[in-house]
């Protein structure tokens, strides 16, 4: 196996290093796509040296971007988008709730968060409630709930709704009955146990 090589970086690359970094890579990789794309080459003093102003621009940058992000997961812990979509009678929507436009959505409410850190395991086709999490680094992270809403009224939910209220109405019915039930079997013990008027009650032999 082919050892580790070091490279110093011309610009930053994502989960590799900022511009200025000396990093170990493998052999291929370097090969095939840093190299070629003019992305790193082989480090000198001289050239360390000269990426310094730039490499410290980079490592404020980056210093900024956490700032921003840190703000951003402490306004989104809990948060509850509402999305608007197209869908049949029964639910079912007419195009997935992906990634994309969860994050498009929060931007558009004044979030930055850039579709990669948008953490979902299957795109949404239902109308529903669901949580998803919103992730930039391993520390930060925020779980928020998705409301995808019908941009109409839909007739099964109607139905459902229709059936809902008319369950609760026969629960509440069927309670009051019962508590009249109840009352009027208290009276009925009562009546039955108090002497009539007039009469003493039989003394005990």
């Amino acid at each position: 196996m082919a050892r580790p090589i070091e490279l110093l970086l011309l610009r930053t690359i994502e989960n590799l290093g900022i511009v200025g970094d000396i990093v170990k890579v493998r052999a291929g990789f370097a090969r095939n796509y840093l190299l070629p794309h003019g992305i790193a080459e082989s480090p000198s003093p001289e050239k360390v040296e000269a990426l310094k102003e730039a490499r410290a621009k980079a490592q404020a940058g980056l210093a900024a971007q956490r700032a921003t992000r840190e703000a951003t997961i402490a306004k989104l812990e809990g948060y509850t988008l509402k999305l608007i979509r197209s869908c049949n009678d029964q639910g079912l929507l007419y195009g997935s709730t992906t990634q994309r436009d969860i994050s498009d959505a929060l931007v558009a409410v004044g979030f930055p968060v850039d579709m990669r850190a948008v953490r979902l395991a299957a795109p949404f086709r239902r109308i529903g409630g669901y949580h998803c999490t919103i992730q930039f680094d391993r520390d930060l992270k925020a779980d928020i709930n998705i409301e995808v809403v019908p941009d109409r009224q839909l007739e099964s939910l109607m139905r459902a709704q229709d059936a809902d209220a008319a369950a609760i109405a026969a629960a509440e019915e069927e309670a009051k009955a019962a508590k009249s039930e109840d009352a009027a079997d208290g009276d009925a013990s009562k009546k039955a146990g108090k002497p009539k008027k007039g009469k003493k009650a039989a003394a005990t032999a």
